[in-house]
């Protein structure tokens, strides 16, 4: 699993290139998150990440990490990120 907890706060690790990978990820509600979307040499759509419920919008550097914070979700959540094209997406369901 890419969602692991250490010291109460969760990570979530993501690629993006070509598409976002994985493209589901099965997390824990209720607990501090940070997504970490992982480039290396990115320069497709994909590079342009937007989580409209968070109002989150960002262009991810070429290669390197960005750590998104994310506030504690509930249960049955679902975080959804996609691309500038919306043409590759990735969801986050909070359990």
């Amino acid at each position: 699993n890419n969602a692991i907890i250490v010291n109460g706060k969760q990570t979530i690790n993501i690629t993006a290139k070509g598409g976002y990978n994985p493209k589901t990820t099965a997390a824990k509600a209720d607990v501090p998150t940070v997504i970490k979307m992982n480039t290396q040499g990115t320069f497709d759509c994909s590079s342009v990440l937007t989580i409209p419920s968070l109002n989150y919008k960002t262009n991810l550097q070429p290669s390197g990490v960005t750590e998104i914070e994310v506030p504690p979700q509930k249960a049955g959540t679902t975080l959804k990120g996609i691309c500038a094209m919306g043409m590759y997406n990735f969801q986050i369901k909070f359990e």
